[in-house]
């Protein structure tokens, strides 16, 4: 398995100034890191490749759609449209980025709620605008990793169960689903099964501990998470998600008001041993 960590932490647009941080998580003895795609052009993605190239880190991205112009899910065809030229574009900064995934919430819009639970039409609006979603990133040689989000983040998928099986609905290669311990935390009511019973669709895993600060400090049961991630045979990446004050668009997306950590160094120096030990 590799170590990755996600750049969230800072940012969500790398640029050379991160150098010297993504020097110090490489030598930290992390595998690779999670790079955010939501804005720039492929030029700004290219560079930040050979950034990474010359510092041994290898990456994954990340994005979400909180723009409702951008809703997969809408009645409104035409916005269906713009949600899945949005993903087209995220899909094809990956590829230009050198990573072979990019993950996140990639179902619906981030924060937006109708007030009730996901409707049979938006679920086929869904199953439509993914199999779109999957041809390009075929062609582009990414794989498209969907998130199962806490209830009070979004309404469509909440469950590992809802996710996995609307995944095996969509019936595509390049949409598979990713793991997150923070949401299973709050939505499963057992972690560990939701894991393990859906490994058939499992593609990527974030680490991300209860109040999403340093892992292994909070109360997910983490030998019992990583005892189960060892025994469905998943040899993916780990890739710590955590959050904190730095940027206020992100802190109130993220419902971020405190500082979790004594500092960022800590969150991936620890969280780096954290699953190193966990891992032996």
């Amino acid at each position: 398995m590799k170590i990755g960590m996600c750049m969230f932490l800072w940012t969500t647009q790398i640029g050379l100034e991160h150098e010297p941080l993504l020097r110090d998580i490489r030598k930290t003895g992390f595998d690779g890191v999670e790079i955010p795609v939501f804005s720039g052009a492929a030029d700004d993605y290219a560079a930040t490749a050979r950034m990474l190239n010359d510092l041994g880190l290898e990456r994954t991205a990340v994005t979400a759609l909180g723009d409702p112009a951008h809703n997969l899910i809408s009645p409104d065809a035409a916005v269906r449209q713009a949600g899945i030229d949005q993903m087209k574009w995220a899909i094809d900064c990956a590829q230009v980025l050198g990573a072979d995934r990019i993950s996140g919430p990639l179902h619906s819009t981030l924060g937006l709620f109708s007030g009730s639970g996901p409707t049979e039409q938006e679920l086929e609006h869904s199953l439509e605008s993914q199999r779109r979603i999957g041809q390009h990133a075929r062609e582009c040689g990414v794989t498209v990793c969907l998130e199962a989000l806490n209830r009070f983040e979004c309404y469509l998928l909440n469950t590992m169960d809802a996710l996995a099986a609307h995944i095996r609905a969509i019936d595509h290669p390049n949409i598979r689903a990713m793991y997150d311990t923070f949401h299973a935390n709050i939505e499963e009511t057992d972690p560990i099964g939701a894991l393990t019973r859906n490994r058939d669709v499992v593609h990527h895993i974030h680490i991300s501990e209860n109040d999403r600060g340093v892992p292994g400090r909070g109360n997910i049961p983490w030998a019992e998470t990583f005892a189960a991630i060892k025994d469905t045979g998943y040899d993916g990446w780990l890739t710590i998600e955590a959050f904190g004050r730095g940027l206020p668009d992100l802190a109130a997306a993220t419902k971020v008001w405190r500082d979790f950590a004594e500092s960022p160094e800590a969150v991936y120096r620890d969280g780096y041993q954290h699953i190193r030990t966990s891992l032996l």
